[in-house]
């Protein structure tokens, strides 16, 4: 067995080749998202365990520096594959040598010690719409609510374009951010978002006026179509654009081939009206689709004093 980082293009061929054929592989742990983070400036790596020529295992992780050369580890999703125990002792050492504060992973690592994670960024439950059905199908097993809502779009004359205007979509989430109280991404994140993932695309609604007044950034992964991004215009809300722009990415993405549609992240279960994703929740649960758990996000803290130390001043600034 060896653990390796992968640099060489025969080395990331062969991962992308694996990611492939995983069927628990996820878009967080692509080569694609690989190269999205690089172009924003993030530090990450692949690491593989082999068996001779062939990877058992493996972990994108990106890495956040801080202050005095200080980083936190993150694996989204991840670490893949059936036993990622030694893969994983391998990147805590790397982790512990360049003074990483937390390590960051998925899934239930009986071997390595861990602790449950405080952050909410990476979804702990999501709702999958079966695109195998016919569109009359999928349209049934929807809530009446969101069938309504996409009638009442259409009713207003809603028309839904594909377009590659990022300003005008960030317009619309600067507003959606500042409304529901949520930090949004930079402009460029979402434009390179959509220049450098395979399968991105924007779709904007608009009513008989040419400005906006809603928008999705969809994806396409191997035959998964997710909801990634989301935004409108709250002043417009009685048209119900957001629901006709989600029938028009569900049906786009089950037109080029997907079997299923993610719509990313809802609050699990029993987790309370204080949870972030609470709001989200409401909104996705009237496009029907199967409840779908992920392993809670852990932790592994490697420097317990600076991130005490970190915690009591967010506390602080708070």
């Amino acid at each position: 067995m060896t653990i390796d980082v992968l640099t060489s293009r025969e080395d990331l061929e062969q991962y992308d080749a694996w990611i492939q054929s995983l069927p628990d592989a996820n878009l967080w742990q692509s080569l694609q998202r690989k190269k999205y983070l690089e172009v924003r400036g993030k530090d990450v790596r692949i690491y593989a365990q082999k068996d001779g020529e062939h990877i058992r295992a493996s972990a994108l992780v990106m890495i956040d520096k801080t202050k005095n050369n200080f980083s936190t580890w993150d694996i989204p999703r991840g670490p893949l594959g059936d036993d990622c125990t030694d893969l994983l002792k391998k990147i805590i050492n790397d982790a512990k040598q360049e003074k990483c504060i937390a390590l960051f992973l998925h899934g239930d690592q009986k071997n390595i010690p861990s602790q449950k994670s405080p952050r909410h960024i990476h979804c702990e439950a999501t709702r999958i719409i079966d695109l195998t059905k016919t569109e009359d199908e999928i349209l049934k097993q929807m809530k009446p609510k969101g069938r309504y809502n996409i009638k009442v779009a259409n009713k207003h004359d809603i028309i839904v374009k594909e377009s590659h205007d990022i300003d005008a979509f960030y317009e619309l989430v600067t507003e959606t951010g500042s409304r529901d109280g949520f930090t949004h991404l930079p402009k460029k994140h979402y434009q390179l978002f959509l220049d450098y993932i395979p399968g991105s695309f924007l779709l904007l609604a608009y009513d008989k006026e040419t400005k906006p007044i809603a928008g999705v950034l969809s994806v396409i992964w191997k035959k998964n179509g997710i909801y990634y991004y989301g935004a409108s215009n709250h002043a417009e809300r009685a048209k119900m654009a957001p629901y006709l722009l989600q029938w028009e990415s569900i049906i786009r993405c089950k037109a080029l081939g997907c079997t299923s549609y993610d719509l990313l992240g809802i609050a699990p279960e029993g987790a309370g009206p204080s949870h972030p994703w609470t709001g989200i929740t409401s909104f996705k649960e009237k496009f029907g689709g199967e409840i779908l758990n992920y392993p809670a996000e852990q932790m592994i803290i490697l420097k317990p004093v600076v991130y005490w130390l970190l915690q009591m001043k967010r506390k602080i600034i708070r």
